[in-house]
């Protein structure tokens, strides 16, 4: 049996293989931010396929965080009773569901909240939008935000929780230095930058316990001129594990766009796929707990290699399983093919209109 497929588990949450479905926006909730019976399918079809740990849609703590139309919500304890049907779904289908939590900062939609969004420094390029600078009192807004989702999922029946810190979003703005030119104790170098961080790990910590899985995803670097470095990303991972944390999903780039962006087109080979596996290959070397892998995996020798020789303890994929929710068990059946995912980023374009995200290349092949 392949590596892939070894049982594993992060902070006691048994996991049937080492397959992690990546946190995206599925453009599936209500416009309050509330499960639909579409977004229940779509997780169920995640663990009926063969996916060993899947992470929910990147939700949004606060309504002043909210990134964009039909998002995932954890703001309020009304959203529970849904969220616990959906948890519930995934667990009779065999499958573990952790919660991502998130807030857009300084990308966050004001027309969909009606909030100004917050900012953590001024920036060139910003001047005319409508934006508030973040003071303290807001910072402990935010991390009560933050412990107050988490407390929400778990009440949900989710089987732990990651702190979105990738992408350029809010926790991700104060570590990169384009976003983050503060004067205080939150800004400077990266063990003022990662001060946010931990305070949230903290207080999750209260509110959910010691035994209840806590991840972070998190920029192993920003890929752009004066970005966050893989130096300083590594050392506020430490700082975090030293805290307690469970877990880091590695990720890169910025949601403004660029080469290196998040979700790359035109993966069409194997020297193109795992693009952040270097990264990965330094934070496996000085951190004691598992390092999950994202980015363009699409192969799955390439996918075991990586666990074998690599660095990674889990692998994480994303737009493949938008294709194909059962690409775990065709692989585990002996088909080995890679994931039929082209990389043309027309899914997400289907949910900016509204229809949803859902493989757009799949439907034009069948007609």
């Amino acid at each position: 049996m392949s590596i892939l497929f070894e049982k594993t588990g992060i902070n006691g949450v048994d996991l049937r293989n080492r397959f992690v479905r990546s946190a995206t926006w599925e453009g599936m909730a209500t416009e309050e931010g509330a499960v639909t019976e579409r977004l229940k399918q779509v997780m169920i079809s995640l663990a009926r396929g063969g996916v060993g740990l899947i992470i929910s849609g990147h939700s949004y703590v606060s309504r002043q965080g909210q990134a964009g139309p039909w998002q995932l919500g954890i703001y309020g304890d009304e959203l529970v009773g849904g969220l616990r049907e959906m948890t519930d779904a995934v667990h009779e289908k065999g499958g573990r569901i952790f919660m991502q939590l998130a807030h857009a900062g300084l990308f966050a939609a004001i027309r969909l909240s009606g909030e100004i969004p917050l900012f953590v420094s001024d920036l060139k390029g910003f001047e005319d939008s409508p934006k508030k600078l973040i003071t303290g009192a807001d910072i402990k807004g935010l991390v009560s935000a933050f412990a107050e989702a988490a407390g929400r999922a778990k009440a949900a029946g989710f089987d732990g929780v990651q702190i979105h810190s990738g992408h350029g979003y809010l926790l991700s703005q104060f570590l990169s230095p384009i976003y983050n030119r503060r004067r205080d104790e939150y800004g400077g170098d990266i063990e003022n930058r990662v001060r946010i961080h931990l305070e949230i790990l903290r207080a999750l910590r209260k509110e959910v316990g010691e035994k209840f899985p806590v991840m972070i995803k998190i920029n192993c670097g920003d890929f752009a001129e004066n970005g966050l470095s893989l130096d300083d990303s590594l050392r506020a991972a430490l700082m975090l594990e030293k805290e307690g944390l469970d877990g880091v999903e590695l990720t890169g780039g910025l949601v403004t766009g660029g080469r290196l962006s998040p979700s790359r087109p035109g993966i069409d080979s194997e020297g193109k796929e795992a693009y952040f596996k270097e990264e990965a290959a330094a934070f496996k070397k000085e951190l004691g707990i598992p390092v999950i892998l994202v980015g363009g995996i699409r192969s799955f020798n390439v996918a075991e290699h990586l666990v074998q020789e690599e660095g990674a303890d889990h692998i994480s994929m994303c737009r493949p399983f938008i294709r194909e929710p059962d690409l775990i068990n065709r692989w585990r059946s002996g088909d080995l093919r890679k994931a039929l995912c082209n990389s043309d980023n027309l899914c997400l374009s289907a949910g900016f209109r509204g229809d949803g995200v859902y493989c757009v290349s799949k439907e034009k092949e069948r007609t």
